[in-house]
């Protein structure tokens, strides 16, 4: 046999399997793809079955909103018969949340004793140091400070003293004026607004409003500011938004959990619903975790 012969057999041979692998990966290919293609179809049709899901629960989501936002006047009636809650809105906070949850304390029989704004120089860490050096000057006739050094825990002893009645027979009870002074101080050097002015006279209750961003050091102030509103006065809820750093905040802390009660989803009319009924449950001396998170929605106050 001549190289030649070689040559051409090997050439047959190669010509050979390169042919096999071609049709091979064709037939392989081809049924790859009916797989994949097959597989598509299924995807999508699940995804359009799950928007479908999906928009049949934000529907019924929507319409049970809308109940529960119909009934909220008849759910919390009474419910705050003559007692005053001072309204504190944190930085981030949406004006319609604290407006829908003003609206829903007066619904329930209570009084806005005031509504003050904390402006970001309350909470922010670089202004911690000239707000701690300004609190002890602003305190009112009769009132301590905690002795910490804690910026949201001075704070809110501040704002507490100002907004909040003490217990009766705890001290002087704050004058008007040391309000309006101190809260026009606070203003001035930016740390506050206050759009109302404070009420005639104190709430017993408080509820602080907060946003649903989150921010470990400032919502670490904001919670200790709550802390001392409850810690103050007969009673606190602290009420954010779905993803509220603050409220992730006081639920963490078990020193905090203890006495102040906490709702998240604020955004919803459930949790401001619910919002009003913890500050009851608060001035029946009971503490509560409500909100789409925390499962529940429904505080129990008591009769009267």
């Amino acid at each position: 046999m001549s190289l030649r012969y070689h040559v051409v057999s090997i050439a047959a041979v190669l010509l050979a399997l390169a042919l096999g692998v071609v049709l091979g990966a064709s037939a392989l290919s081809g049924r790859v793809l009916g797989a994949l293609t097959s597989d598509r179809d299924q995807l999508a049709a699940e995804v359009v079955a799950m928007r479908g899901e999906r928009d049949a629960a934000s529907a019924q989501l929507l319409a049970t909103e809308r109940l529960v936002g119909a009934g909220a006047p008849s759910t919390v009636a009474n419910v705050l018969s003559g007692r005053g809650v001072a309204v504190v809105a944190a930085p981030g906070a949406d004006p319609a949340d604290v407006d829908a949850v003003s609206e829903l304390v007066a619904r329930a029989g209570g009084r806005v004793a005031g509504r003050v704004a904390l402006t970001d120089a309350a909470v922010a860490p670089d202004r911690a140091e000239a707000l701690r050096a300004l609190v002890p000057r602003l305190l009112p006739a009769g009132a301590q400070l905690p002795t910490t050094t804690d910026t949201g825990t001075l704070t809110g002893s501040l704002l507490a003293s100002l907004l909040v009645a003490r217990p009766s027979g705890v001290g002087e009870q704050t004058t008007g004026a040391e309000v309006a002074t101190a809260l026009r101080a606070l203003s001035d050097a930016g740390y506050v607004r206050a759009p109302d002015g404070p009420g005639a006279a104190p709430g017993e209750l408080a509820l602080v409003v907060a946003g649903g961003g989150a921010d470990p050091a400032r919502d670490t102030v904001l919670a200790r500011i709550a802390g001392e509103m409850d810690r103050v006065g007969a009673g606190a809820v602290l009420a954010g938004r779905t993803g509220s750093g603050a409220v992730t905040a006081v639920r963490a802390d078990p020193a905090l959990r203890s006495g102040l009660s906490t709702v998240d989803g604020l955004q919803g009319p459930a949790s401001r619903v619910a919002s009003v009924l913890a500050l009851r449950e608060q001035a029946d001396g009971r503490t509560g975790v409500y909100g789409p998170a925390a499962g529940t929605f429904t505080p129990q106050p008591a009769a009267g």
